[in-house]
This record gives structure tokens, C-alpha cells and sequence, in this order.
């Protein structure tokens, strides 16, 4: 086999069997490709196969030694890991899970959320910076939308213009497939409408709700820099990124009073123990307050 049919197949798995999201198919093929390079004699499912732990090791030693970081060299111990077991079943070899290795220990910082304040702040900093009304109307929207209704950007970016009119409601499609039901604020449902009619592009219900301003669909890049740029101007940390709004928004309704069941339901997560950590960020929040109110506290 070629190198090139190797990886069509990793990435068709990844994509169709798996239902990756494209962020991780690159990333993951990108793994597999640079293992391919450095073992240039395994061209073939029965030599990948057998791929062993000192093989693995060495690999990840080469990738350390160009500078990655422990979270980057353990995603990328996860995306080899995956890989071999493929070639595994591939080859058709009846114990298909991966050589054991244990990757790098990652220190799990906690999400750093914006208050409710800076985030209509920046909603507005966005629609005042945008070159042309209706771009900044749509940035606007977008951050209201990941804000007022948690989602991720690439879930708010893959809406398409079937949505409108708006209701109370609207189906996110999120990883994995997995389809849920958000609530939409009266102030999300408004700016989005006021996006689709200043919009010069015309919204398909097929096509991209949210264009670029060159009529294609609208890159998660651009909402980035969107931001970057607002947060300079409000004095915000580097850590105000569109995924903190979604992280904004948990924790702010925990502090609420929101049960952890419903808010795993509004988040999307597969799992309770990824929605707890939202408990761990209002106490955090909780202790930053009250520092804040007893100087004498602040040891």
C-alpha cells in the first residue's frame, strides 16, 4: 500500500465510521502521517499492526524534542493509539487494542469565565469594529448566541438557514452527531434577526446561516479575531475566547441555581463528570468575590 491510501482510509474511518469532528480527523491524520514518515518500512495494516511501545515511545520523544507540550503530546499519543488498533482490525489481527502507554500527566486548569457584563460588552465592542453593519450585526449574534445559549462555535458556525425564523427554541447538532434542544433568549432570537436582514448575501435554507464577507460560510478564524480585537479594547485577558462564553454561560446559570442534570442537558456533554467541573468554577468564582470584599483575605 501507499502511504497516501493508508491515511484515506484512516481519515475515512475517522470521519464516516468514528463521526470526528474535522478539527480532530486533521489533527488525527496528522499524527498518523508523521508516524508513517518515521517508520518509512511499514507500508502495509500487517507491519503497522505490530507497532510496538518503544516504537510509540520514540515517537513521542522525537515529537517532545520539537517543542510540544505535555496536552498536545498526549492528544497525540491518543490519535497513534487509535491508529494502530485500526490498522489492527485492518489486518484483521484478533486483539486490536493499542500497545499500553501511559502519556504525559495534564494539569487541568479550570475554564476562566467571562461575567455577564463583559460578555454583552463584548457583543457590542464586536458590532461597533465590524467594517460593514451587517458583519458586525453577525459577530454580534454569534457571541450572543454561544453566550445566551452555550454553544460551541463550531456548532453555532454549522447552523444552516433553515433555522428562521426563530423560535423559543433550536436544535443543535453537536459532537458526535448528538442532536439537542437550547432555549433561545428574546435578545439572541433579535440580533440574529437583525443579521438575516441586514445580510446582503442571501441566506439558503441549505447554505450557512452565519456568510463570510466573501458569501461563503463564515470561518471560525474570523469570529476569533473578532473577538481578540474587542478584548483588547475592554481590557480583557487572553483567556476571553468565544469558548469562554459557553463556559460563561454554565457557570453563570449554575450560580443560578441550575441542577447539574439540566445543565449537561443544555451543554451537550456525553458525560456528568465533564459538567461538574462547572461546580468547581463557581466556588472558584464564589472565592474570588469574597477575596475581593476582604482585602485582609488575600494571602
Amino acid at each position: 500500500m501507499i502511504r497516501e491510501d493508508i491515511l484515506d482510509a484512516w481519515r475515512a474511518h475517522l470521519a464516516d465510521g468514528r463521526r470526528r469532528s474535522p478539527h480532530t480527523v486533521r489533527a488525527y491524520v496528522a499524527a498518523a502521517a508523521r508516524l508513517l514518515d518515521a517508520e518509512a518500512d511499514r507500508r502495509t495494516w500487517a507491519s503497522l499492526a505490530f507497532i510496538d511501545t518503544a516504537t510509540l515511545r520514540d515517537q513521542l520523544a522525537r515529537r517532545r524534542a520539537e517543542g510540544l507540550s505535555n496536552a498536545s503530546a498526549a492528544r497525540e499519543l491518543s490519535a497513534l493509539k487509535g491508529f494502530i488498533a485500526f490498522a489492527r482490525r485492518q489486518a484483521g489481527v484478533e486483539d486490536a487494542a493499542p500497545p499500553r502507554m501511559r502519556g504525559p500527566r495534564i494539569k487541568k486548569g479550570l475554564p476562566r469565565p467571562v461575567t455577564p457584563d463583559d460578555a454583552l460588552n463584548l457583543a457590542l465592542e464586536v458590532a461597533a469594529d465590524g467594517s460593514e453593519a451587517w458583519i458586525g450585526s453577525r459577530d454580534r449574534a454569534v457571541l450572543l448566541l454561544m453566550y445566551g445559549a452555550g454553544m460551541r462555535i463550531a456548532e453555532a458556525l454549522s447552523l444552516r438557514g433553515h433555522a428562521l425564523p426563530l423560535g423559543e427554541t433550536l436544535t443543535v447538532t453537536g459532537k458526535g452527531s448528538k442532536q439537542r434542544v437550547v432555549p433561545l433568549l428574546p435578545v439572541v432570537r433579535d440580533a440574529i434577526a437583525d443579521y438575516a436582514k441586514l445580510c446582503p448575501w442571501p441566506i439558503e435554507p441549505d447554505g450557512p446561516l452565519f456568510i463570510g464577507a466573501k458569501g461563503g460560510p463564515l470561518s471560525q478564524g474570523m469570529v476569533q479575531k473578532a473577538m481578540a480585537r474587542a478584548r483588547t479594547v475592554l481590557g480583557l485577558p487572553a483567556s476571553a475566547t468565544p469558548h469562554a462564553l459557553r463556559h460563561s454561560f454554565a457557570t453563570h446559570l449554575l450560580g443560578a441555581g441550575a441542577d447539574l442534570r439540566s445543565l449537561q442537558e443544555l451543554l451537550g456533554h456525553a458525560s456528568l463528570g465533564s459538567t461538574q467541573i462547572y461546580t468547581k468554577v463557581d466556588a472558584a468564582t464564589l472565592l474570588d468575590v469574597y477575596r475581593e470584599a476582604h482585602p485582609r483575605e488575600r494571602r
